[in-house]
């Protein structure tokens, strides 16, 4: 059930209210017991996914996996 706050307490306590409200927790506004607004928090956008937005900036070597292999390996004390 939704939570009925009076206008007085409504604007005394709205920065905790509008929290509650955020974290899922909406509240409806009343004036002389009647119900004037319902406060509930606004659906996030979801996240825009740029793929491929640096498409064709750059490349990368055939054997970008094997790059520094036989440094890397004498580091380590293996045979090349």
């Amino acid at each position: 059930m939704v939570r009925m706050v009076n206008i007085h307490d409504a604007k005394t306590n709205l920065s905790r209210l509008v929290d509650q409200a955020v974290k899922g927790e909406p509240f409806i506004i009343a004036k002389a017991g009647k119900p004037l607004v319902k406060v509930v928090p606004i659906d996030q956008p979801a996240a825009v996914k740029r793929l491929g937005f640096m498409s064709g900036a750059f490349t990368v070597p055939n054997d970008f996996d094997r790059m520094g292999q036989a440094e890397i390996e004498a580091m380590f004390g293996l045979d090349p």
